[in-house]
């Protein structure tokens, strides 16, 4: 306990000192994304850490908790919506009934060519009258004020209704994967589960009607009660309260809407591992422990491998889609370019690993470590860089050594990887 307390505070020292040396405002901008960072490796946790699932898809689950802010609290478009949106919702819902259609026959017929072939014309045959009505509901959509709209807009709602929707989405999505994946050996599911994500970003990028595709949402509401910094500037009790503590009004709003999001953040984050510790040292977390650590040997003693594994892959998938929403929400855009592998993927599993997985204490370190290290070398490593090039003369090699200081993150992430690894193969905080 000492030791993982040395650790935490040892994590606190660093965002102390970049607050201290830098500026409060970067320092607590890191540890907001830290603190989200830290609810995403809680899902791949309960994923990999709790029943061994390796899955590469996390980056759809964040798009997903996304696209459910535009979706709850964007503006609404009426114009859009009439245009083409009663169409575009019978489209959707006559590709369901054709994908209900082909699964009913599946199950229905006896095996052979004429069950094939069935479910084929079902699903050529819906694919083609499926088209016949989506497509001119999404151009007309589209077409509506495309510099500023071309979509079907949202509900208007309040933004932290859509927090618990992005958990839904991604968690409806991890169900439909996991239907399918799950069955696959470990390598297969990375690979199936990787490419699924790409494919959600590939509809958000280029389905303009449905969240304005590569154009880009702005303007997102804040959660409550998160104000905005120009409204703070005008209040005259805030005004009063910058110069009682003698600090400039511009910086102390800015200040202070990042607290109150460090505050929602931090309650959330709690919750989470509150839910979190409870479960996995329950009965369902030993289970769902020995499933992982022989799936052979719990099978023989009755247990759903197959539908418990669907069940974590859900669970988890919902905690990653909520965070993916978070962070949207207080972006205050939705930038379907931003949702990378390497950010949204890859940087989840590493704090994951090096936190120590099957432990969610561990996890929360990792995110934010992780979360620290992966912003202020982005923001430090020019100015590094600077000093060890200051001796050169001026010339390809220094230019080259400026231009690549941005990268410098991606060495310090694989060299703590590499450290960790070998003097902690179990992670920092090891599970128990």
């Amino acid at each position: 306990m000492t030791r993982n307390l040395s650790l935490f505070a040892g994590v606190g020292v660093l965002f102390l000192l970049t607050g201290i040396f830098q500026s409060w405002n970067l320092s607590l901008q890191i540890l907001n994304i830290g603190v989200l960072s830290a609810i995403m490796a809680l899902g791949v946790n309960m994923q990999w850490g709790y029943a061994g699932l390796f899955s590469t898809g996390i980056m759809g689950s964040v798009a997903l908790g996304g696209l459910a802010v535009v979706i709850v609290s964007s503006k609404p478009v009426p114009e859009g919506w009439a245009a083409g949106g009663p169409r575009l919702l019978l489209a959707l819902a006559f590709g369901v009934a054709v994908l209900a259609a082909a699964v009913f026959a599946y199950r229905r017929m006896q095996p052979g060519r004429a069950r094939g072939w069935l479910v084929a014309a079902i699903l050529v045959l819906g694919f083609f009258a499926y088209r016949a009505l989506f497509d001119p509901a999404a151009e007309a959509i589209e077409a509506f004020s495309p510099a500023t709209a071309g979509n079907i807009g949202g509900f208007g709602l309040p933004s932290l209704l859509s927090w618990p929707v992005g958990a839904l989405f991604a968690g409806l999505a991890a169900w439909a994967i996991g239907k399918t994946a799950l069955g696959l050996r470990s390598d297969y599911l990375a690979i199936a589960t990787l490419g699924i994500a790409e494919i959600v970003l590939a509809v958000m990028k280029n389905e303009d009607w449905l969240a304005r595709g590569v154009k880009n949402i702005i303007d997102l509401p804040r959660p409550w009660p998160v104000p905005y910094e120009v409204d703070l500037q005008q209040s005259a009790s805030f005004l009063a309260f910058a110069q009682d503590i003698g600090m400039n009004p511009i910086q102390a709003s800015t200040i202070m809407v990042k607290l109150l999001y460090l505050l929602i953040f931090t309650v959330v984050l709690l919750a989470v591992i509150f839910l979190s510790e409870r479960a996995l040292n329950s009965p369902w977390g030993r289970m769902m422990r020995a499933i992982r650590d022989n799936e052979v040997a719990a099978s023989a003693m009755g247990k759903d491998v197959t539908k418990r594994h669907l069940q974590i892959f859900i669970i988890g998938s919902a905690v990653v889609g909520m965070a993916g929403a978070m962070l949207t929400s207080m972006e205050g855009q939705l930038t379907p370019g931003a949702y990378t592998p390497l950010r949204f993927t890859f940087l989840i599993w590493v704090m994951v690993i090096v936190g120590g997985s099957g432990n969610n204490w561990g996890a929360v370190l990792g995110g934010l470590l992780l979360g620290w290290l992966w912003l202020i070398v982005e923001n430090a490593g020019p100015v590094f860089m600077g000093y060890v090039t200051m001796p050169l003369p001026a010339g390809a090699l220094k230019a080259h050594l400026i231009d690549a200081a941005p990268h410098l993150r991606l060495v310090t992430l694989g060299a703590v990887l590499l450290l960790v690894l070998r003097f902690s193969p179990k992670g920092l905080i090891p599970e128990k």
